[in-house]
């Protein structure tokens, strides 16, 4: 069964009304759209195939569905996202006056697990950069002169992980950025981030300069509305493009390929704190709508802190 026929109108109208009034992003339409398709799921399984009614519904049936994903092993993260794609739902009901109660409140919810994002030292980060001219070198070097290869892919993917690590971008947002958001002049970004809410970034010079170059070598004119980054097919970027090309140059700089796009922003944020700047401007630039979410960096500079300590204090 596809996804759109599991869901029913009402669950259909929510995820409609998500994206065009709510102007949510297109992660969180996706992840509340997976969540209620599973929910869907599991009530047809508990009760011989029949669709839940939402009317009817009541706490019991929520502590056992939470019960269920207990045993599937989910992650607390991921049991928090599915009530709160159930809560919104059922706000969106209570609007409608469709149903009178929210059974999904009260909920005791697990506490959201603490764990200290990874991310790449300052000399690292700077192999890692340098990776994708390094490889297009070797492969320059190892082709005949008649057939040089073309750098176009790889000053790309340099100018990408230069902007990703410059302004702390998120993958989507470097993905979806359009030639008329970056201003060469003041050397900033207009990003469009989550809940597609806008933020002006500053990013750096190197990362102009890579950017730069890119564009030269596609020798192609790019209107303001155009993407800034171009992937297969000449069609936009694709995160899933970004992903596989960032395994390879993180092996070519002898780093762990396991790393994703999202450990250049957290080096981002890490370095920044790490060299003076407040917490108050580096949600500002993440455009974390909550200071806690960045409060979780304040702890990697102090573990290191702390590691640095033991290693060096003669009474640690």
């Amino acid at each position: 069964m596809s996804e759109s026929a599991a869901l029913d109108d009402w669950s259909s109208e929510f995820l409609s009304d998500l994206a065009a009034v709510r102007v949510a992003s297109d992660h969180t339409v996706r992840n509340y759209r997976q969540a209620l398709v599973e929910f869907i799921g599991w009530h047809r399984g508990q009760s011989g195939g029949g669709a839940p009614d939402w009317t009817r519904l009541g706490r019991e049936e929520f502590r056992r569905y939470l019960r269920w994903l207990g045993r599937r092993g989910v992650g607390r993260a991921s049991v928090r996202l599915r009530l709160s794609a159930l809560r919104t739902f059922y706000r969106h009901l209570l609007l409608r006056k469709r149903v009178s109660g929210q059974p999904v409140r009260g909920l005791r919810v697990p506490k959201e697990e603490r764990r200290l994002p990874r991310f790449l030292p300052v000399a690292d980060m700077q192999r890692l950069l340098g990776a994708p001219l390094e490889e297009w070198r070797r492969a320059k070097a190892s082709s005949p002169e008649d057939r040089q290869p073309d750098p176009v892919e790889w000053l790309r993917d340099a100018a990408v992980l230069e902007l990703i690590y410059s302004a702390g971008l998120r993958v989507g947002e470097v993905c979806a950025l359009r030639v008329d958001q970056v201003d060469p002049v003041s050397l900033t970004l207009r990003v469009v981030g989550k809940g597609r809410k806008e933020r002006v970034i500053p990013f750096g010079r190197p990362a102009w300069s890579a950017l730069e170059a890119y564009w030269r070598a596609a020798r192609a004119h790019r209107a303001p509305s155009e993407p800034a980054f171009l992937g297969a097919a000449s069609g936009p970027l694709r995160p899933s493009l970004v992903q596989r090309r960032l395994k390879r140059y993180l092996a070519i700089a002898g780093l762990d390929p396991g790393l994703t796009p999202h450990k250049l922003r957290h080096s981002f944020a890490t370095h920044l704190l790490e060299d003076g700047a407040d917490l108050r401007s580096v949600q500002e630039l993440l455009g974390h709508k909550n200071l806690q979410t960045t409060e979780v960096y304040t702890h990697v500079t102090v573990e290191r802190l702390k590691a640095v300590y033991a290693a060096a204090h003669p009474r640690a």
